[in-house]
């Protein structure tokens, strides 16, 4: 295999057209360096500098379809094995450093956006459809995410302080999300979406909280029931196979935690007004929402991204801007806001090497390679995104305005 720096000047005797088009976009990467590795075994190298990333095409697929279909038919070639990178992280932190580098203008992909953007709104989260997008990634099984989750079963961000274990990081966000909405003895709590029951156990033996938890997974709510149980506070917490906009009475408390990404834009009005509705007048609630820049966000949201595709079906990131309107819209006020992106980051880079190191436990439960490739991606995605602020994560604290 040979290994040869080729400058911008020399790629226009390479013969093959996708390779050169890419070339000559590449050749604006001005923050670090990318080595690409041809089919034939030539390597050529962009940019300079110490974040340095590696891919090696198996095909030229990757090349065609990125140029003519974008991120998503780029990602889609990983998942196939059309491409290999040793590190994903490293090549995400590269893309977002050169973003005029890697950003395409891919007319010719109007139609394969518009067929992802098809099926992104035929995933509408009406009832049934929740349920299908909620299960699609949520029961995929409790042993699943036993393997590479900490032993909380906690599937958001941790909140780290300094060298914590991921759980002890759990844990004292489970702390700081029950501080934040002040729980106290008796309160009866709701919490919508309510995963494997790990907040909900805290506010029941910490707090002596009466709390109800909702989940539209029913792997999750087994889970939840049984630790109710063994850890003996089922008389204290609960949960049950319930959409948040059947739920009924009224509570001192909400929590949601990562939920609300998952409720789609055209539900974000009926989301509030539940909310709204549930909570007493002088309740407090207390939400953990993944966010996007808000400059980002109307682009973001007029199109499809590798995430609404293949992870969170109907998902999409609020921005605080778009955040904020809609509370005002629905008759909330926001009062507090503790963001902590760089904890996500670190969450999910420690969630990347506890997935890889269990993969050999993992494949025996039904998952394919293209699987894991699909996670990997998803995971190394989410961490470049975390480190470079284009994405976040907060705790919003949110009131009635009658309140």
């Amino acid at each position: 295999m040979s290994e040869t720096s080729v400058s911008i000047l020399s790629l226009s005797e390479t013969s093959n057209p996708w390779v050169r088009a890419i070339s000559s976009q590449l050749g604006n990467i001005k923050y670090g360096r990318l080595s690409l590795t041809l089919p034939s075994g030539q390597t050529l190298h962009f940019g300079e500098g110490d974040l340095h990333a590696t891919v090696m095409l198996k095909n030229y697929n990757p090349l065609s379809k990125m140029i003519m279909q974008g991120d998503v038919a780029l990602a889609e070639c990983y998942l196939e094995g059309d491409w290999a990178c040793p590190n994903l992280t490293a090549l995400f932190d590269l893309a977002l450093a050169n973003e005029d580098a890697f950003a395409l203008d891919n007319k010719g992909g109007w139609l394969f956006r518009s067929l992802n953007r098809l099926r992104h709104m035929l995933n509408a989260n009406s009832k049934k459809g929740s349920k299908r997008n909620i299960s699609y990634h949520y029961d995929l099984g409790n042993d699943f995410y036993a393997k590479w989750l900490d032993d909380s079963m906690t599937y958001s961000s941790a909140l780290f302080r300094g060298r914590e274990s991921l759980q002890e990081a759990q844990l004292h966000k489970y702390r700081t999300i029950a501080d934040m909405a002040e729980l106290k003895t008796d309160e009866r709590v709701l919490e919508i979406g309510c995963g494997w029951g790990g907040f909900s156990q805290i506010a029941a033996e910490e707090y002596d909280c009466q709390i109800e938890g909702l989940t539209l997974s029913s792997e999750q709510l087994a889970f939840a029931q049984s630790r109710y149980k063994k850890s003996g506070i089922d008389h204290l917490a609960s949960a049950s196979l319930t959409d948040y906009r059947d739920a009924e009475g009224q509570y001192d408390k909400i929590v949601s935690i990562e939920m609300f990404e998952a409720v789609g834009y055209e539900n974000w009005d009926t989301y509030f007004s539940a909310v709204k509705k549930l909570l007493k007048p002088s309740g407090v609630a207390v939400l953990q929402i993944i966010l996007i820049e808000d400059e980002r966000f109307e682009s973001y949201r007029k199109n499809v991204d590798f995430i609404q595709r293949y992870i969170f079906p109907g998902g999409l990131l609020p921005s605080v801007e778009a955040l904020e309107k809609t509370l005002d819209k629905n008759g909330l006020s926001l009062i507090d806001t503790h963001l902590f992106g760089a904890s996500y980051a670190k969450t999910c880079e420690i969630w990347q090497k506890n997935f890889q190191h269990a993969w050999d436990d993992i494949k025996p439960l039904g998952f394919d390679t293209r699987f894991k490739r699909m996670w990997e991606y998803y995971l190394s995605y989410c961490e470049a995104g975390f480190k470079a602020g284009t994405i976040d994560v907060g705790l919003f604290k949110i009131v009635n305005d009658n309140a």
